[in-house]
């Protein structure tokens, strides 16, 4: 029988599987110079900066307007 030790662990080593899942699929997205959103190329100084990034500095603007005005309501 599983004690509360045993099932923590196992939720953490899930939860570890799940962000690093997610880390290479952004990753394998960002070595597109595209954006997702426009197609249009990502400058190369966002990605140096970020280079996680999927969005050009544009979309993401609006990706983030998009957010916050839906938390708003």
């Amino acid at each position: 029988m599983a004690d509360n030790a045993d099932r923590a662990a196992v939720t953490i080593q899930q939860s570890l599987e799940a962000t690093l899942a997610r880390r290479a699929t952004l990753a394998t997205q960002a070595a597109n110079d595209e954006c997702v959103d426009c197609g249009y190329p990502i400058p190369a100084a966002r990605r140096e900066a970020a280079p996680w990034a999927t969005t050009c500095i544009e979309c993401q603007g609006i990706r983030e307007m998009r957010g916050k005005h839906v938390h708003q309501s």
